[in-house]
């Protein structure tokens, strides 16, 4: 950690007053040595951070931090303040405060080093020398492991401090190492327990031993495996599994931790897990490969409970596993490997709409791929390449028609997934991978008896659904292991078949068929209405659940061989609309730079390409950080131009491209007019409203400045723009 905190990047007496003006003084003392290129940028970067889950923790301690494009190196400030910073602990104000600066690319090395201070501020010796500090210096030393107060803890404090490698140490003998740095009490809340000294407790848990306790009679400790994640995957991550093992030595029992941090992660070795009598998650981001812990009792909590409440949280593992709470082969509710569609306090709407994300997340390149195939195909071989022969009987390889025809065969094909994939992944997102089957089996019969999207939609929440009641079931133990590859999918995928075949499917299926005639009635001013309503829609959250849901159906109207006009005029509307925002933001970071701070005008360069491959995130930097102003000038921008792109008549029957498909759309010219206007009335509206605020001190910026909540966005699939 030598070459991370220097005497410079030490502040003794830290003035400010705010956790915002604290992270700008220490930053300040980045930029100076060159570790921090754009003072703005990193600061809304540590912003973002800040806003997913505060950071600050009990016994006086505040940690923000964060990976930026901004930093040059992995780089820490220290900063203590006598009045006390509000970086919303529990137990009140932050006295020692550190900003952990990562570069956005930070190799494994560096990143461990960082959790390694994490684990050394669980350390009560560490931060009571850390508050008597009376030199910069001898204050950077100590952070370093170089003091002989540091030493003073043992040799493997300081090994640790060195960065050994906390994924890996996760398992056997490597965490006794580790542990050594923990031997003094650590910090909790209110109610802080002491910890007892180290004594190696991770050592043996690689021994086979039957799940569910059944030898703790003869003599072993309890034993638990313990999963730990935070956004960022820097601090918490650590320092949640350092208080776990603390706790656990204090209570007697063994506690083994996998930490799934930004320097990747080492999995649990098997029979560790097999040996398991309990499971704990303290965690605020998924669960990688989570079910490799089902059939075990499980507490499932936020990374901070696992740093605040160590001790509950094994006795609560205890008690649930003394009552015999153990949970199915995939639990019902939980988290997923696509999303946590089951956090507890979640409405059932929050719910829905990931679910119905994850199935449409999976989809979209089907769509982009099979649809760009068949652009191509009608592109090469003429709109009549829908009547060729299969390639397998007629191919001739000097022929463009062959050619046109093979692409356009090949884009059917990959058409045909749309429905099945769309239904899987909704189970998928609901039930994890037993949803799977089920899934895709109501999908393929949607397709069978002409249900089309809609049936899609509602085989793959049935198919969740039969999961989830499946999964409630209580198993025995014997049958566990053959419920997720067996049973669950036989059972599941008979009653889905059942429901959509005999009670549902045919409804859905004239559902489908009147929406289709309906959208083929459209003219006139009707269908500029419509234009301009998904215009709005595409606009509206930039990628989000309501641009999906405008896309989807734009999408699904192309999903066939022979699509209707009024379908490839919603599919042009809507990609039309899509490239307003992105090409907006360009347009006005260019004409009127001074609104705008400088990473703005930076991420206005990468804009204009972004919006021309119909990419709209690309203007959510923008609207991240001024949403009461672009947000609805990019409405009004994406509303007119879906409105002419209808008016127009323009058609498309690729559903991604941007720019690059211009050739494969009905009336080229006017679409690009249409787009054209919707650019500029945006980038005029944006011009106007921020020329109407008044000018902000140049310090103001950091809060604004789109690079956080840009970096900190969910990352979502290019093509729903």
């Amino acid at each position: 950690m030598s070459d991370m905190i220097t005497a410079e990047l030490v502040d003794l007496d830290l003035s400010a007053d705010t956790k915002e003006a604290a992270a700008r003084a220490l930053a300040e003392r980045m930029v100076a040595l060159g570790r921090v290129t754009d003072l703005d940028g990193f600061l809304a970067d540590v912003a973002a951070r800040e806003a997913q889950m505060p950071t600050g923790l009990d016994g006086g301690i505040g940690i923000p931090h964060c990976r930026s494009a901004h930093v040059t190196e992995p780089t820490l400030a220290f900063g203590r303040s006598a009045a006390g910073i509000d970086f919303g602990a529990a137990d009140g104000p932050a006295d020692l405060i550190f900003l952990i600066a990562a570069p956005a690319g930070a190799d494994d090395a560096h990143l461990t080093i960082l959790s390694s201070l994490a684990r050394q501020l669980m350390d009560a010796d560490f931060t009571a020398a850390l508050r008597a500090a009376d030199d910069a210096e001898s204050t950077a030393a100590l952070i370093r492991g170089e003091d002989a107060s540091t030493s003073a803890r043992g040799e493997d404090a300081s090994t640790s401090a060195r960065g050994e490698d906390a994924g890996a140490s996760a398992q056997g003998a490597d965490r006794d190492a580790a542990s050594g740095a923990a031997a003094a009490p650590t910090p909790q809340d209110s109610a802080a327990a002491p910890v007892a000294a180290s004594a190696g407790a991770a050592a043996g848990t690689t021994a086979s031993v039957p799940s569910g306790g059944a030898d703790r009679a003869g003599g072993r400790p309890f034993r638990i495996v313990a999963v730990t994640s935070c956004p960022t995957g820097i601090a918490h991550t650590y320092m949640a599994a350092e208080s776990l093992e603390n706790a656990g030595r204090e209570a007697g029992v063994e506690v083994v931790v996998e930490t799934q941090g930004s320097a990747g992660f080492t999995r649990l070795d098997p029979a560790v897990v097999a040996a398991a009598d309990a499971v704990i998650f303290a965690h605020d981001v998924p669960v990688r490969d989570k079910d490799r812990f089902a059939g075990k009792p499980t507490v499932d909590v936020g990374v901070k409970a696992g740093i605040n409440r160590p001790a509950e949280l094994i006795a609560e593992a205890r008690e649930k596993a003394a009552r015999g709470e153990a949970t199915a082969a995939a639990p019902a509710g939980s988290g997923t490997p696509v999303e946590r569609a089951g956090d507890s306090g979640e409405g059932y709407g929050t719910k829905l709409r990931k679910w119905l994300m994850s199935g449409v997340s999976y989809m979209v390149p089907f769509v982009a791929a099979g649809g760009l195939l068949i652009a191509l195909g009608f592109a090469i071989g003429g709109y009549k390449i829908n009547k060729a022969p299969s390639v397998m009987d007629h191919f001739v390889w000097g022929q463009a028609d062959s050619w046109g025809a093979l692409l356009f065969q090949i884009g059917v094909v990959s058409f045909g997934f749309l429905v099945p994939v769309l239904a899987g992944y909704i189970a998928y997102g609901m039930a994890d991978r037993p949803g799977l089957v089920p899934g895709f089996v109501g999908g393929a019969i949607a397709v069978t008896i002409n249900a089309g999207f809609l049936g899609g939609l509602a085989a793959g929440l049935i198919a969740g659904g039969v999961v989830m009641a499946i999964q409630k079931v209580n198993i025995p133990a014997a049958l566990r292991g053959i419920m997720p590859v067996v049973v669950i999918p036989l059972i599941s995928s008979a009653i889905v078949g059942f429901l959509m075949f005999v009670v549902i499917g045919k409804p859905i299926a004239e559902a489908q068929k009147g929406l289709t005639d309906w959208l083929n009635g459209l003219t006139g001013s009707n269908a500029v209405l419509l234009g301009a309503l998904l215009g709005l829609m595409m606009c509206f959250d930039l990628g989000g659940p309501v641009n999906k849901v405008a896309y989807t159906f734009a999408t699904a109207g192309i999903a066939v061989a022979s699509p209707s006009d009024s379908a490839m005029k919603i599919m042009a509307a809507v990609m039309a609309a899509g490239m307003v925002p992105p090409l907006a933001m360009a347009l006005a970071t260019t004409v009127r730079g001074r609104l705008f701070t400088r990473t703005e005008r930076e991420n206005g360069k990468a804009a204009w390409v972004l919006g021309a491959s119909f990419i709209s995130e690309g203007a959510i930097p923008f609207a991240a950080a001024d949403p009461l102003r672009v947000i609805p000038a990019s409405m009004v921008g994406g509303a007119i131009t879906g409105a002419l792109s209808m008016a127009f008549g323009a058609t498309l029957r690729a559903p991604h491209g941007g720019i690059f498909v211009v050739p494969l759309i009905g009336n080229p010219l006017l679409y690009l007019v249409a787009i054209a206007v919707g650019v500029c009335v945006t980038a005029g509206l944006v011009v106007v409203l921020k020329g109407l605020r008044k000018p902000a001190p140049a310090g103001a910026a950091a809060g604004s400045t789109e690079g956080g909540p840009a970096a900190a966005a969910e990352p979502k699939q290019p093509v729903a723009a």
